[in-house]
C-alpha cells in the first residue's frame, strides 16, 4: 500500500513524537487524557504483585494505554521485545515474569525514554533487560529471536505501520505472539493530512 506521507512529512511527525516524549520523559503526569503511574497500572489491571515490587520512581514514569499482559500468557524463560518501550515500565515486568531465564530487550526512537529507562532498570536491579534506541524496522540480525513481541500505545504513533507489524513477525520465532495494547480511529479521519501530520504526536 503507497503512504501518501513524503521523506519530509515522516521526519517531522517523528520530531513531534521526539520532542513530545522528551517532555514525557521527564514526567508524564498531565500530558495525557488518561490515567498514567500508578493509577494507570491499577486502572488497566497490571499484576498487583508485581506493581508492589516496583519503586514509586518507575510507577511513576508509566504512561501506557492498555495491558499486554492481559493479552495471553508469557512463559517463564522467554525472550521479549518492548515495541516502543518509553521509560521501560512494560519491559521491566516482563523482566519479572519471564525470571532470571528469559530475556527482554526494549527498544525507542527518543533518547530521553532510553535515558529513563535505564535508570528504572538500575531502581530495580534488572540483570535481564536491554534497551536500546532503535526502530523495530531497523533490528538486523535477530530474526526468529523472540517468543513474544508487547507493544503498548506505541504503534498508533508510527506512520509506517505495515513495516512495523512486518519488523515485529520477522523477529518472531515461528509459533511466537504479538501482543498489541493501542488506541485507533474509529470512523474517517476529523482532520485533514496536513493538520495531522503537525498534531500526530498528540
Amino acid at each position: 500500500m503507497s503512504s501518501p506521507l513524503n521523506t519530509q512529512d515522516l521526519k517531522q511527525i517523528q520530531d513531534g513524537i521526539r520532542d513530545k516524549y522528551a517532555r514525557v520523559a521527564v514526567n508524564p503526569e498531565g500530558q495525557f487524557k488518561y490515567p498514567t503511574g500508578r493509577a494507570g497500572l491499577e486502572k488497566l489491571k497490571y499484576d498487583a504483585a508485581i506493581v508492589a515490587e516496583l519503586p514509586e520512581a518507575v510507577i511513576g514514569s508509566f504512561c501506557g494505554v492498555g495491558n499486554p499482559f492481559s493479552l495471553g500468557e508469557i512463559a517463564p524463560g522467554s525472550r521479549v521485545l518492548d515495541i516502543g518501550c518509553g521509560a521501560g515500565v512494560d519491559a521491566l515486568v516482563a523482566s519479572k515474569v519471564v525470571e532470571s531465564s528469559g530475556e527482554v530487550m526494549g527498544i525507542d526512537i527518543t533518547p530521553e525514554m532510553i535515558q529513563r529507562a535505564e535508570v528504572n532498570k538500575k531502581e530495580i536491579g534488572a540483570e535481564n533487560v536491554v534497551f536500546q534506541l532503535s526502530r523495530v524496522q531497523d533490528l538486523v540480525g535477530i530474526d526468529s529471536n523472540f517468543d513474544v513481541v508487547i507493544s503498548n500505545g506505541a504503534i498508533n504513533l508510527i506512520p509506517e505501520k505495515e513495516e512495523v507489524v512486518a519488523a515485529a513477525y520477522r523477529l518472531l520465532k515461528p509459533g511466537g505472539w504479538l501482543f498489541v495494547a493501542d488506541q485507533f480511529l474509529v470512523g474517517p479521519a476529523s482532520k485533514d493530512l496536513n493538520a495531522r501530520i503537525q498534531s500526530w504526536f498528540q
